[in-house]
């Protein structure tokens, strides 16, 4: 099946107009070499001044999303302009109240707080069997490596295969049938293996922080947000979002794509994503 996205400028004017918020994953997407790029960030801050509604979805664990959502006081880093930032698929969100215009104590949380899909029980009893089923894959996958920000992870295990340390594809492969035969959910980013008990994922994750943060139903309005991502585990999103996005280095993966985006933009990762962004604005009131 070919590859064939419309190109950016295909999207219509009057879809562009009726747009409320934007989703949109991080590594390679957001981020150029592993970090955010002043057109990226400048585009956040965009799109959050124009009046809509800015939430990350990320498999990067809570720990390391934090200085991105709260800021950063020992590094002088202040947070990116966005209402939250959704972490492991879809398990943790970082709330910060200030950003997003809420009340600091609206639903009961602080002004920086952090919210879960699972109970404290819940992910007690998984974190356990997590480490057990990382230590059969490093056992059973020759060369196999944990992520190197697993320490900040508490949802899910990530497992290496192109940030620091390289993974063929029968590896990759291997590594997603261990997860698989152990129960977890396992899908595969452009830098890592992430695997976790639960039902949840990136789009049960927008749906849930839509309606924890607004307080609305995002299926109801499924046509009034949009969706950037860059690799195979965007497809939900892709197959989901009708105003779906693939930066243009998402085409590395497209013959392991089933579900791809609807557009692709002429650029590759946060200078893709701020092409997004300046089209949407363009043609937003």
């Amino acid at each position: 099946m070919a590859f064939a996205p419309l190109p950016l400028n295909d999207w219509p004017a009057t879809e562009r107009e009726q747009i409320v918020g934007v989703f949109t994953d991080i590594d390679d997407t957001l981020t150029t070499d592993g970090a955010i790029t002043p057109d990226a960030l400048a585009a956040l801050a965009a799109l959050k001044a124009a009046g809509l509604a800015v939430v990350p979805i990320t498999g990067r664990p809570a720990g390391w999303s934090q200085p991105f959502a709260w800021g950063d006081t020992a590094r002088n880093l202040p947070p990116w302009p966005v209402d939250a930032i959704v972490a492991e698929n879809g398990a943790v969100a970082l709330l910060n109240h200030s950003q997003n215009g809420l009340d600091p104590l609206s639903n009961g949380h602080r002004l920086l707080s952090k919210i879960y899909q699972q109970s404290d029980v819940e992910r007690h009893l998984n974190y356990a069997r997590m480490q057990a089923v990382a230590q059969r894959i490093l056992r059973e996958v020759p060369g196999s490596r944990l992520a190197e920000d697993s320490p900040g992870r508490e949802t899910d295990i990530a497992i290496d295969h192109a940030e620091f340390h390289r993974l063929n594809e029968a590896q990759i492969a291997t590594v997603v049938a261990l997860m698989q035969a152990e129960g977890m959910t396992a899908t595969v980013s452009s830098i890592h293996i992430n695997g976790w008990y639960g039902d949840h994922n990136k789009l049960h994750g927008a749906r849930w922080i839509v309606q924890s943060l607004y307080g609305r139903d995002l299926m109801a309005e499924l046509d009034r947000w949009v969706y950037v991502g860059d690799s195979t585990n965007d497809q939900l999103m892709f197959q989901t979002f009708a105003h779906s996005f693939g930066v243009a280095n998402v085409r590395q993966f497209e013959h392991q794509l089933v579900h791809r985006p609807r557009y692709i933009t002429p650029s590759e990762r946060g200078a893709g994503f701020a092409e997004v962004a300046q089209a949407l604005l363009a043609g937003h009131p």
